[in-house]
């Protein structure tokens, strides 16, 4: 073979290979055709490198921060409870995806509170298609783009009906840039109507029955802030794996979800998900509570799997942590009297309850 004949093809060879790794500019730019490079090609090529380089970079930065994390420290991580019957242990603090997470206009702080908090042991990350509009689907799935497998990943359905649940299903799955959801929730499930229309013949349910026949799905859930009774309900009905409900030190002075309702989810060894711990730090006051260790020491103290965290920047990730590796469970008489420092604004604190 001639030697600029075995030239041409070996360029041809590694211009195919660049197409194939979706690099198809560089590919136009080797056998010479650069004026008629498609725009679109470029563009891409630009993309394609660009997420590549931050992927990389971000990569080695997550490989330093390991090489300096100290010994003792890094030993000690965030203690981890059994998520009821699924066979999965997860962390006791837990990320929610709202707060700046949800944001679409800040993707990278996003990115890096996320990548912080898995970096720290948080291996739970809740959240849903409403939060943000799809903003937190998307951040959250910017990271599962290359962390999937370190993480347990919920989100939910706020449709009540079958095919609707099938149409919100596939937005999160790319949004979230997967192929299956680990648990899959109802969301906020408020009222006696709710019910109903989940569990029709055409309900939520029986979609989430077949996205889990096709592994899509792994794990089933219910939610709510609203009414324990109604969730005490849906939980009867059906055999969901997991809950998601409020608590918090205000709880137990109106339409508490500590007592019968997650009395009965322990008896049922389902997994326990905590949420509104803070009551969107409206439970926070000088003659009231006063800091993120009291809040979260109080709801660690219950029989849940994990707390989710609504987290605003990567210091809150850190100061949650550390309350979540140094917990020891509180004597009830100081749970009693936390909730008494909170009873005078107790609506305050179970505002979702009297508003939403």
């Amino acid at each position: 073979m001639e030697r600029r004949t075995f030239l041409k093809k070996l360029v041809g060879w590694l211009a195919a290979i660049l197409v194939f790794a979706g690099l198809g500019g560089l590919a136009y730019r080797m056998i010479g055709d650069e004026e008629e490079i498609p725009e679109e090609a470029l563009d891409h090529d630009l993309e394609v490198g660009e997420d590549r380089a931050e992927d990389k970079e971000e990569k080695d930065e997550r490989e330093e921060e390991k090489k300096e994390t100290d010994p003792e420290e890094d030993a000690k991580m965030i203690p981890r409870r059994a998520l009821g019957k699924t066979g999965y242990a997860v962390s006791l603090f837990s990320l929610g995806g709202e707060a700046t997470v949800e944001q679409a206009g800040r993707p990278a702080e996003a990115e890096a509170i996320i990548n912080r908090a898995i970096d720290s042991g948080v291996n739970y990350i809740d959240t849903a298609p409403t939060y943000g509009g799809g903003g937190s689907e998307s951040n959250i799935g910017r990271v599962m783009a290359y962390r999937r497998n370190e993480v347990f990943l919920a989100t939910k359905t706020g449709d009540r009906s079958y095919d609707g649940t099938m149409r919100l299903i596939e937005q999160s799955l790319d949004r979230l840039r997967t192929d299956h959801i680990d648990l899959y929730q109802l969301h906020n499930v408020r009222t006696q109507g709710d019910l109903e229309k989940v569990f029709a013949g055409d309900g939520a349910v029986k979609a989430l029955e077949k996205l889990k026949d096709e592994g899509v799905i792994r794990y089933t859930g219910i939610t709510s802030h609203k009414d324990p009774d109604i969730l005490l309900q849906g939980i009867r009905e059906y055999p969901f794996d997991c809950l998601l409900m409020s608590l918090n030190a205000g709880d137990i002075h109106y339409m508490p979800f500590q007592e019968k309702l997650l009395l009965e989810a322990v008896e049922k060894e389902m997994g326990i998900i905590a949420m509104k711990v803070t009551a969107r730090k409206q439970i926070f006051r000088e003659d009231g509570l006063q800091s993120m260790k009291q809040a979260l020491d109080y709801v660690f103290s219950f029989p849940i799997s994990t707390a989710i965290i609504g987290i605003s920047n990567e210091s809150e990730v850190d100061e949650n942590a550390r309350i979540a590796k140094e917990f020891e469970k509180l004597p009830e008489d100081e749970i009693k009297r936390l909730e008494e420092l909170v009873k005078p604004y107790e609506e305050e604190a179970n505002f979702f309850k009297y508003q939403w």
